[in-house]
């Protein structure tokens, strides 16, 4: 799958109950995002069943605010709507695909609603 360009307005739409979701967080002034963008967009294409998510930092200040992000880029998974990997560096591909692995092998259960 290619990647998307997420949003406050989009956010929650595109992640909501997704398996998997790699956000990378950027600004244009960046240079590492610079040099990390093709990498992203490249294991993009090898898992095609999930979702990765570019926000720019600058233009999308409260969701950087709301995942805490103080540095970038920013590769964070997300798997099932919990953070399970974050960190501040340019991420060589074979890194991020063993990562993505490790991922998607973790078991976690889907929340159960109280019925009470």
């Amino acid at each position: 799958m290619a990647t998307i360009d997420l949003t406050k307005e989009n956010f929650d739409l595109a992640v909501e109950d997704k398996n998997l979701v790699v956000l990378d967080f950027w600004a244009n002034w960046c240079g590492p995002c610079k040099t990390f963008l093709p990498i992203f967009e490249q294991v993009a294409n090898r898992y095609p069943e999930a979702i990765f998510g570019k926000i720019n930092v600058e233009e999308q200040s409260e969701l950087a605010t709301d995942f805490n992000i103080h540095a970038i880029p920013t590769v964070m998974i997300l798997r099932k709507n919990v953070v399970v990997f974050s960190e501040s560096s340019v991420l060589p591909a074979s890194a991020l695909c063993t990562l993505i692995d490790q991922a998607l092998l973790l078991d976690i259960p889907i929340a159960i609603e109280d019925t009470k």
